[in-house]
């Protein structure tokens, strides 16, 4: 029988301090889905805005009921481990918004390509192709520690991680074939997710 010990993120006043920064990071992201609304016809997508969707569904009901679970609980030093885990959420927050302003009328929530879309390397897009779903991940690991308990942000990353690494070979194949050798350039100058790693 799996013993149960309540989050702090279930408990006041740490339960306020959770809410308003989820709703603050997650908030943006959630207006974001409600306009993505693919053009007639387009197919660039590949699924992979449902699948995103349908793993968070998932994920984010499976994270918090095992939150409670004391097997996977974080313990030792809770309370370092909650303000560690809000503070990774907004960064990861944050540096998405920032993805959202350098991009502008180009960050969409659908892979779509615009006729005259051009390879931007401005801001964090100098270091990584993908820094935007970077900040997804960082988000998703920082909701899952603040949760105090590694399952639940093993669960999220791991959602992150799979679903992303879909959605990112969907993207660079549409990019690559609308844009051509320049984004073909621009891909073997930058990593993925974490610069000058991966």
């Amino acid at each position: 029988m799996t013993s149960h010990i309540a989050p702090l993120a279930y408990v006041s006043p740490y339960a306020w301090i959770f809410w308003a920064a989820f709703l603050f990071a997650y908030g943006p992201e959630f207006a974001l889905i409600a306009r993505a609304k693919p053009a007639a016809g387009e197919t660039a997508d590949r699924g992979s805005m449902r699948l995103i969707m349908l793993a968070g569904w998932l994920a984010f009901p499976a994270s918090f009921t095992v939150a409670s679970w004391s097997k996977f609980a974080l313990l030792h030093h809770r309370t370092a481990w909650f303000a560690a885990g809000i503070l990774i959420l907004l960064a990861g927050s944050m540096l998405r918004r920032y993805c959202f302003r350098t991009l502008g009328r180009y960050f969409t929530a659908n892979v779509m390509v615009q006729a005259d879309q051009p390879v931007i390397d401005a801001g964090p897009y100098r270091l990584v192709r993908h820094p935007s779903y970077s900040g997804g991940m960082i988000m998703y690991l920082g909701t899952g520690l603040a949760l105090t308990n590694w399952l639940s942000a093993l669960i999220l990353a791991g959602m992150g991680a799979l679903t992303y690494a879909y959605r990112v070979r969907v993207e660079e194949r549409a990019l690559a074939t609308s844009i051509g050798e320049p984004y073909r350039e621009y891909m073997q100058r930058t990593k993925r997710f974490v610069p000058f790693v991966f």
